[in-house]
């Protein structure tokens, strides 16, 4: 009798409702936000991921499931970045819209020992922001992992959120951390030791307790950060804030992937173990140029759904909505659009806005392309007046509200 390979699992006929739930639910709350789904192949030219993950991530070093004949060398995706920056290259989606969104739903792959929460065949929800820089999509992607999981029933996790900085800031940080641990250096595991030599970074990834003491003593602060990198930080923990989303400095964070800069977060359940992480993402500003694309900032996110389902308890739905398009006029009024986008949502309201820093005409383009019902245009002056514009793209009306109104007027 055939048995599973090692590291998979048959998902039965009982089980499949509650994967169904979080399909669903990943379906509408991604919509919510404006997000596409796209489908990659499993299969892709290994080279991909030695490329962009870096030669020296264990990912690459030891957990590929590779495939190879005469001529060439596939590789089962190990995560799902990296494939849907080359499908957005191959594609043409850079050429099609100068900000794009997507978010996908799959298999991934990786050789490694089987345990509770790491499956050698696993399944990622997640999505990808790509072709801007602004801090403001930072604060969206991690406002929609937390709107997410509060969808899916789950309380009690942290997110944890930390600055690489830019490529300079990270050479920095390499260079303080080397120059610390180098005095352990006989104290650290082997792979360690050969981390330090090849990829210092790697070491902060380490699991081994000894290892994570000496790091610990060795640990960065937000010193390595240019001026531009702490600004862009400072304004995605401001954002955060004004969202009342909690979350937890965490400057030993750098995630296990070379192509992470900038803002990164790791979202972790106490009900999970030691494999604690739920989810995880963080900013690739230099990923579609080092593809061979335009230079684009790109961030995104992926949970894994084994682990939201041992994490899970209620399963909720919400209903989609048709969508909204914010316009905001003016620095006071970015920010407090990013708030009311978190209230039309909470409240079931598809909504959408521009990152682009376009014109008011601009804007009014992007809106209309993006299949928008309704346009709102929040500028300071209306801000001060508590107001805010409501034009009916199909009917070309326009009327003025008061703030406190809106969700009533919308929901008519």
């Amino acid at each position: 009798m055939f048995k599973r390979v090692a590291g998979t699992r048959d998902i039965l006929p009982e089980e499949t409702p509650s994967w169904q739930r979080i399909e669903k639910i990943a379906h509408k709350t991604f919509s919510l936000y404006n997000y596409r789904e796209i489908r990659t192949p499993i299969i892709e030219d290994a080279s991909l991921f030695s490329r962009t993950l870096g030669t020296t991530a264990e990912i690459v070093q030891k957990q590929m499931f590779l495939i190879r004949n005469q001529d060439d060398t596939y590789a089962l995706r190990p995560e799902g970045t990296a494939s849907i920056v080359r499908g957005y290259l191959e594609n043409n989606l850079d050429k099609a819209a100068g900000f794009t969104k997507l978010y996908y739903l799959g298999p991934m792959f990786r050789l490694e020992r089987p345990q509770k929460g790491r499956l050698r065949q696993f399944h990622h929800v997640g999505c990808e922001a790509i072709g801007s820089q602004d801090a403001s999509v930072d604060v969206e992607i991690i406002a929609l992992a937390d709107q997410l999981l509060k969808n899916f029933g789950i309380t009690g996790y942290k997110i944890k959120i930390n600055s690489l900085g830019c490529s300079k800031d990270k050479e920095a940080l390499s260079l303080s951390l080397k120059e610390c641990l180098q005095k352990k250096v006989k104290e650290l595991c082997a792979d360690c030791q050969q981390r330090l030599k090849n990829n210092v970074l790697r070491v902060l990834d380490c699991k081994n307790e000894t290892c994570q003491k000496i790091v610990k003593t060795a640990c960065p602060d937000q010193r390595h950060l240019c001026p531009d990198c702490l600004e862009h930080f400072e304004k995605v923990k401001n954002g955060l804030n004004n969202l009342d989303i909690p979350f937890e400095l965490q400057p030993l964070l750098v995630r296990g992937l070379d192509y992470y800069n900038r803002t990164v977060f790791e979202i972790t359940h106490p009900g999970l173990g030691s494999q604690d992480a739920i989810g995880a993402g963080g900013r690739y500003n230099n990923l579609v140029r080092q593809l061979g694309g335009p230079d684009l900032g790109g961030i995104g996110f992926a949970f894994g759904v084994e682990r939201l389902l041992l994490a899970s308890e209620n399963l909720d739905e919400k209903p989609q909505k048709k969508l909204v398009y914010l316009i905001t006029l003016g620095g006071s009024a970015k920010l407090a659009g990013l708030k009311l986008l978190n209230q039309l949502r909470k409240s079931d309201i598809a909504c959408d806005t521009d990152y682009l820093n376009k014109s008011l005409k601009g804007a009014m383009r992007a809106a209309n392309d993006a299949g928008a019902s309704q346009v709102l245009i929040l500028g300071d002056d209306e801000l001060k007046k508590n107001t805010i514009t409501v034009k009916n793209m199909s009917e070309s009306t326009q009327k003025e509200i008061t703030l406190d109104n809106l969700i009533g007027e919308l929901k008519c």
